[in-house]
């Protein structure tokens, strides 16, 4: 049941339109992880000329939400933490790992990495979820779900 659960969640999210937009890709979901990648495209740099924070956070914000809903009940953030490290460039494939460390009934904390091609470490991660009392609603509720 878990796996059909997140097959369902990773063909969501492959038409979710912001992550569309920003041609992102998730690689591997499993329960409370993801990882997901993005091509960082010349629209995506500030006035620097460096990859904007947004679109890290936005990254980041997308292997977050993949890892906190893979239990089947909707999970919300309340707070994400983030420290970037070094610069990213237009061409750079940065890949973002999301990993559980701590869940209840009502929140989970994820701990989250961005890196580059050469494996850089490009940012960091700390985020909290609310789990809520409501199953996934593109997900069959008759499932068994966790």
């Amino acid at each position: 049941m878990k796996n059909d659960m997140i097959q369902t969640l990773l063909e969501r999210t492959e038409k979710e339109p912001y992550a569309k937009l920003l041609n992102m890709t998730v690689l591997e979901a499993g329960e409370g992880s993801s990882i997901v990648e993005m091509t960082l495209t010349p629209q995506m740099e500030n006035i620097f000329g460096m990859t904007h924070g947004g679109a890290v956070f936005s990254l980041i914000d997308e292997a977050f939400e993949v890892a906190s809903n893979s239990h089947g009940t909707v999970a919300v953030a309340l707070n994400l933490n983030v420290t970037y490290i070094a610069a990213a460039r237009t061409g750079d494939v940065l890949r973002a790992e999301a990993r559980e460390d701590a869940r209840t009934r009502r929140t989970a904390h994820y701990n989250i990495t961005v890196h580059n091609g050469d494996g850089g470490l490009v940012a960091t991660c700390s985020a909290l979820v609310y789990r809520k009392d409501q199953s996934l609603p593109f997900f069959d509720v008759t499932r068994e779900i966790d």
